[in-house]
């Protein structure tokens, strides 16, 4: 009997021609040992090398954009053309273990994600990198409540019935896999972690670090105000409540009206922005799940998001 469900292998690819035949070659024979159906679909985004030949030679399918479009977008193209309802992604550089996908896979009867949350030398990268990603983390735990070990990592299944709902809040930049992993967790789907080797990658990184920070900063603020709004304002009316507090202290002790007129400023600030922020919950839309159609392989659709 087959060890796994039938499911659908999307990898992205961007000028990864010295890679993307290992890449693919590796996760059949992983995968085929498990004795289900396999489909691999690699999605050329835009090469100006080798990447679609190589990949033409060893997929089931290869998809070809006709410029670089985009991480997220390749990811969209693939999830959308999957015959199956469970899907894995993976990259084209050799930097996530394939040897780990079954044991993602077999987790997913438990789990509405899967993500293998890197680990490693390889992972950790420069100081600017580690400063940044501890700063996207902590900003995406205030925002879900929850621990998150890796906001970002591209390794992960899913079930394409619960994904395809999420497709417009969805990044179809490189942080589609930041705002998935929200649209997850404020919808209140579980996500699983496991821990995985992080491997060198082969080739030159196509991120643009400062670019793609700033715009990880923006999506993650973003999908706080609409899915929890009222923290977004919990943190700016946090300076202003500890400068009324530092100025009434200071009234107190020096008896002085100019102070005590800071402090009423402040507090009345800090009313004003969360008053905003209760009445942006209040007017929120209920989120409700998106009828999608059943997957090729017969299976039936899970509901996709509940209501809050």
């Amino acid at each position: 009997m087959p060890t796994h469900p039938p499911v659908s292998v999307v990898i992205p690819a961007y000028n990864e021609a010295d890679s993307i035949r290992s890449v693919v070659e590796q996760v059949r024979s992983v995968l085929n040992d498990g004795g289900a159906e396999t489909e691999i679909i690699v999605v050329v985004d835009g090469a100006t090398d080798r990447t679609a030949d190589e990949a033409r030679s060893v997929a089931d399918r290869v998809i070809e954009h006709p410029q670089n479009l985009g991480y997220g977008r390749s990811l969209k193209s693939g999830i959308l053309a999957a015959r199956h309802d469970l899907v894995a992604i993976t990259d084209a550089d050799r930097t996530y273990p394939a040897d780990r996908i079954p044991d993602l896979i077999a987790l997913c009867d438990r789990y509405d994600m899967v993500v293998g949350a890197r680990t490693g030398a390889h992972y950790q990268g420069s100081a600017f990198k580690r400063i940044g990603r501890i700063i996207f983390r902590r900003l995406a735990e205030v925002s879900v409540g929850q621990k998150i070990p890796d906001i970002n990592s591209g390794l992960r299944v899913f079930r394409k019935s619960q994904m395809l709902p999420f497709f417009p809040i969805v990044s179809s930049g490189f942080s589609f896999t930041t705002t998935s992993t929200l649209a997850y967790m404020h919808n209140d789907l579980l996500v699983h972690y496991v821990p995985i080797d992080y491997r060198r990658r082969a080739g030159r990184s196509k991120v643009r670090h400062l670019r793609d920070s700033l715009r990880a900063i923006q999506i993650i603020t973003e999908a706080i105000l609409r899915c929890n709004p009222v923290k977004v304002f919990l943190l700016l009316a946090a300076p202003y409540l500890f400068v009324a507090l530092v100025c009434a202290i200071v009234a107190i002790m020096t008896g002085s009206s100019v102070w005590a007129l800071c402090s009423l400023i402040a507090i009345c600030t800090t009313g004003v922005l969360l008053g905003m922020g209760f009445l942006a919950v209040a007017v929120m839309p209920r989120r409700r799940p998106i009828d999608v159609p059943p997957p090729a392989d017969g299976n039936e659709p899970q509901k996709a998001a509940h209501d809050s």
